[in-house]
């Protein structure tokens, strides 16, 4: 079988999609498929070119729709190449291209039956979620989705040959947001990473390097981009009144490492003048930008638990990625996949507000060493049965084939 991603970009920095599609390719080629990724990036950026397969980068992109005017005449050129498509987001161009040129396809089709026409998939990796259309900051743009949806977008998704979701309760979330809403199909694919590397002092070296602030200090780690979707600020304030609870009863507590790209916002800058205005945390709180290869490692095998109070995550493959590294995982419940998180006993569950955030620390420190360490073994175990690269990559395959 040959493949095709369609996405708006291959950058490591951007997170979730790009890094599925990285994490899922050695089981694809097991299976003997062949992959190629046609991306929006710019031929000449740095990250491209170090991975095992082939990324036809066709930008940069223009805009806040990110057009790329090679693309749409590329799918026309390439297309007949493949069996099976899947288009990996929606709401900019590229899952508008897609369609559209999957459209033309089908007329030439019809007046030439040699034409191939190959099976078209939707990963929306949580774009379909009720959130963007209700968070009080994106009134704005959730009306211009919704003529968007009523124009285009509700062509591609009902159009498609089905629609691939991370998790079941991405599936079910996708179904209360726009109308009309009536997919051919419907697949919970599930997802997961492969192992992370066997931990070796390198990987501690690289991460004390970055964050010397920690060394032989327990601590948690934030881990993820900061953004104001991810409850940063919840984060920082829930932090600062239990630790100057725990000063005040001269106890010890864990520092707290808030690492990811993000912090030259305009979010970040106002998360930077947020821990300024607590004197008290100057050397408990420090932001080391984003972590990657054994400086992430390092950083995840070296925390006690790995915390996440966001307002939305379809997946969450950090909070995955610390399992896998036998951390216990402090999220949210608006992390798609937390009933089966907890389910496992691996991590502690709150609601994403400041009051939850705050119970969720001061319930984790209030836990004795060997229930933290019972805990580790859990998620270790959950990621295992739950989140393995292996199972999520042939429930992708068993899905989209022909």
């Amino acid at each position: 079988m040959k493949l095709l991603h369609i996405i708006a970009t291959m950058n490591p920095i951007s997170g979730g999609p790009c890094q599925g599609i990285r994490n899922s390719n050695p089981e694809i080629v097991r299976y003997g498929i062949n992959r190629e990724v046609v991306s929006l990036d710019d031929p000449e950026t740095p990250f491209l070119g170090s991975d095992d397969f082939i990324i036809h980068a066709l930008g940069p992109a223009i805009g806040t729709w990110h057009y790329a005017p090679r693309l749409r005449p590329w799918l026309l050129a390439n297309l007949g190449r493949f069996d099976v498509v899947v288009i990996n987001g929606l709401w900019i161009y590229p899952s508008y291209a897609g369609w559209s040129a999957i459209q033309t396809i089908k007329k030439q089709a019809k007046r030439n039956p040699e034409i191939r026409v190959p099976k078209v998939f939707i990963m929306p990796h949580g774009m379909l979620d009720p959130y963007f259309q209700n968070a009080s900051n994106r009134r704005i743009k959730a009306i211009r989705n919704w003529f968007y949806w009523k124009l285009i977008e509700n062509k591609v998704v009902n159009g498609a040959d089905g629609i691939l979701f991370t998790c079941a309760t991405e599936l079910m979330l996708a179904r209360k947001s726009f109308h009309p809403y009536h997919p051919k199909k419907e697949v919970n694919v599930g997802y997961g990473i492969t192992p992370p590397p066997v931990y070796s002092e390198g990987m501690r070296g690289e991460f004390l390097a970055q964050c010397p602030e920690v060394k032989d200090k327990p601590y948690l780690l934030f881990l993820s981009r900061i953004h104001k979707k991810k409850g940063v600020d919840l984060l920082i304030k829930a932090y600062a009144n239990t630790v100057n609870k725990a000063l005040a009863e001269k106890r010890e507590y864990p520092k707290l490492v808030i690492a990811g790209p993000g912090l030259n916002s305009l979010y970040g800058a106002k998360m930077v003048r947020l821990l300024a205005s607590y004197p008290t945390l100057k050397n408990s709180i420090f932001f080391t930008g984003m972590l990657t290869g054994d400086c992430k490692w390092g950083g995840l095998y070296g925390c006690e638990a790995f915390v996440l109070p966001s307002h939305q995550e379809n997946f969450g493959i950090a909070v995955v990625e610390a399992m896998a590294c036998k951390k216990p995982v402090l999220i949210s419940h608006q992390i798609n996949i937390w009933k089966e998180i907890e389910a496992g006993g691996g991590a502690i569950v709150a609601a994403d507000t400041l009051e939850g955030t705050q119970n969720m620390l001061n319930e984790w420190v209030s836990l004795s060493a060997g229930k933290q360490n019972e805990m580790g073994k859990r998620a270790l175990e959950t990621y295992q049965n739950n989140f393995h690269i292996g199972p999520a990559s042939i429930a992708f395959i068993n899905s989209i084939s022909i």
